[in-house]
This record gives C-alpha cells, structure tokens and sequence, in this order.
C-alpha cells in the first residue's frame, strides 16, 4: 500500500467543506474505509492469500495420500529431521537418549547437527503454551507469510513493469514447488527462506544493516547460509568502495552478516574440540560431506539409465531443470545478488555427498531459478499464467506427498 497516498487522504478528509458543500460526517469511518480498500489491493495481503490457498491444498492432499496409507498427518509433518528440531525445541542440545550415528552407533554430539534458530523460536512460542508440535508448525506458517511478502518485492526488483504481478507469481512457484511440503512442516526451510529473501530484498534495495541483520539471523539457521552470508558481504564490499556516502553502513553490514553461522561453527568446535567438528558430526553422523558433485553425478547418470522409480527419475529430472534455469536466470541478467545466491545454493546442493534423494529438498532454498519462469509467465494472458501456476502446483504437491508416503527413505 502506498503510505503517502493514504495520508494525503486523511489529510484531505480532516479539511473543511468548501462553500455549497454538504458537510462531511463520520470521517474517521471514510478513513477507515480507504485504508481497507487499498489494503484490499495491496499485493502483500493476496501474496498471503495465495501462499496460504497452496499451502493448505498441499496439506490437503498430504493428509489424503497420509490416510490411505494408514498414516496421520501430523505424523508426516513432524517425520524425519522434524523429529530432532522437536526433540530440541524441548531438550536443547542436551545428551538425547537413543542419538545414534550412520552406522547405528550411539553419538551424543549429533544434535550439533542442527542449527539452532528455529528450535529456539519453537521454544519461545511454547511460552504461551501450545505444545511442541503446534509450535513447531506455527513457526513454520508464519515464516512462510513473511517469505511470500518479501517475493512480492522481489518481484518488483526483477521486472519494473510488472512487479507485482511477477512476485505473486514467485508466491505461487515457490509455495507450490516440488518439496516445498517442508515449509508448511517442523523444518527449518520455511524460517531460513524467509530471513534470505529478506536479505536479499536489503541487498537489492541498499539496506545494509537490516542485510546483515537478516544474513545474521539465517546462519544460525541452516548452514546454507554461508552462500548469503557471501553474497551479503560481497554485495557490501562493492557498495563500500562505490558509494562513500554509504560506506559506513555497508561495512557495518558486512561485519554483522557472517557472525551468525560464525559463532554457531564456532559453538560446535568449542563442544568438539575440533576447528572441523560441524562437519565431522555430518560425516559420522549423516555419511555427508563435500565430494564437488561426485556422488551427485554418479546418481544422475544411474537413474538415467536404469530402471529406477518415479520418485527418484523425477529429482534427478527436477535437479537438472533448475541447473537449466539457473543458466536462464544469467542470460536474462538477473540482479546479480540474485543470480550468485541461487547458483551457489545449487553448487552447495550439488557438491555435497549423502542423502542423494533429499536434493530436492536442498536447492528449495535456490529461489532465483524460479525467476525466469515468473518473468515469462508474467508476459502471457492471465489465464495461461493461471492454468500453468495449477499445473505446477499439482506436480509440486503430488510429488511433495508422494515423499512423505509412499517413499521410503529421509527426505
């Protein structure tokens, strides 16, 4: 909503009538009515709207696949790393009985694994007293309102023109994206996109300490915000050294961006005693660490060629399209904060070895891929967007609640 229109129309409502007018009544009603007409076509509130309709179909569609199966849905939101964020949201990183590593071994420091933020929120929303798994998912809900926001502006950022009407289809793309499940579950997805979406709106807009501010808060998150992170500051180096009129704040914002994931490393190789001990809970716990895309290639090239299942083609096929977008992204000259983010949340995806099929659900964060494709979609009828965004949020939400279900292994 444009803040300025509004004022002016109150300040036009609070003038007297001029002669041969009939005096104005109940002014502060007229005012009200304004404000909740232009808030009526504000694209905040229909990127919520639209964000909470896929989400909830999502959901729907989850809990549906979830029964068949003699499953409950809530089961399926708290499954996999659900399980540990709850665990810690009421335990903290406290020695949890029955830890084990990948061989099944008992290992006390694999908690350390997990980020601390989005326990912590679930935790300070017990306070008021939900329980844990209402918490978690409450969380979870909210985070995702605030990321449909900040692709509103996004959108603003990448096509002048039609800003608003690409950054609702960014909501629409992204909520209702293969995997994109996690967001409406106990996963820390849903708080880490919102917080880089944000940072990524103050880099664009030149708001440095609210970038770093954001950067700050995402590395205690997950630890793909080391690729932000680096956006972050090197966005703020140039501006730096640019625009002396904004050095100083540019710099501060620099200086606060990396001391999230910083002081969390840092926590762990304190406990560990090791400078590596985050990524040597990873490995003896997950079987994970970076190979420069070694396993990821291997996968691809079996799945191709073998007889493999539906689930598994599709990533392999979903990986493959958003390295093709990321391509895509480059040649129409993406805001270049934008472009390094996605290709590096990529590379990072890419690169890592362990838990080949949890790809998906790895270069969720990688959102800039996705611009093209809202760019496009943007330029064509409103029903051809229409029908294109249901298709793609069908695929998403099959796929999303077919992981759940019917597929066996952590997603």
């Amino acid at each position: 909503m444009d803040t300025l229109s509004v004022l002016r129309e109150v300040d036009d409502l609070d003038q007297p009538a001029g002669p041969g007018t009939a005096p104005r009544q109940g002014r502060p009603a007229r005012v009200f009515e304004r404000v909740l007409d232009r808030l009526a076509w504000s694209p905040y509130p229909r990127a919520i709207l639209l964000y909470l309709v896929i989400r909830t179909a999502s959901v729907q569609l989850l809990a549906l696949l979830a029964a068949r199966r003699g499953g409950t849905l809530t089961d399926r939101l708290t499954a996999w790393d659900g399980q540990w964020y709850l665990r810690l949201a009421v335990h903290g990183y406290a020695d949890l009985p029955g830890t084990l590593d990948a061989a099944r071994q008992p290992y006390s420091d694999a908690p350390m694994a997990f980020f601390p933020l989005y326990p912590r929120l679930v935790e300070a929303v017990m306070w008021i007293g939900l329980d844990v798994v209402t918490a978690a998912l409450a969380v979870s809900v909210l985070a995702g309102l605030v990321l449909a926001c900040g692709l509103i502006r996004i959108g603003r950022a990448v096509s002048a023109d039609r800003g608003d009407r690409t950054g609702l289809l960014l909501v629409a793309l992204w909520a209702g994206a293969p995997m994109a499940i996690v967001f409406s579950m106990a996963y820390t997805e849903a708080v880490f996109c919102a917080l880089a979406v944000w940072a990524l709106v103050c880099v664009l807009e030149r708001r440095w300490l609210w970038a770093g501010a954001c950067a700050f808060a995402a590395g205690l998150s997950r630890s793909t915000a080391v690729v932000l992170v680096a956006v972050v500051v090197v966005a703020a180096l140039i501006t730096a050294f640019r625009r002396p009129e904004e050095r100083v704040r540019a710099l501060a914002g620099a200086v606060i961006a990396p001391l999230g994931v910083a002081s969390y490393l840092g926590f762990v190789a304190y406990r560990t005693g090791s400078w590596t001990g985050w990524q040597d809970i990873e490995l003896r716990g997950w079987d994970t660490e970076f190979d420069f895309g070694a396993e990821t290639w291997d996968s691809v090239l079996t799945r191709l060629t073998a007889d493999e299942s539906v689930f598994s083609t599709l990533t392999v096929l979903f990986l493959l399209g958003a390295v093709a977008l990321a391509v895509v992204a480059v040649c129409l000259r993406v805001p270049w904060p934008l472009t390094l983010y996605g290709v590096g949340v990529l590379l990072l995806a890419i690169g890592t070895r362990g838990l080949p099929d949890a790809k998906i659900r790895f270069i969720l964060p990688a959102f800039p891929v996705l611009i093209p494709i809202a760019i496009g979609l943007s330029k064509r009828r409103t029903a051809t967007a229409v029908v294109a965004g249901a298709v793609w949020v069908v695929l998403g939400a099959w796929f999303s609640a077919h992981a759940l279900t019917a597929w066996r292994y952590a997603i």
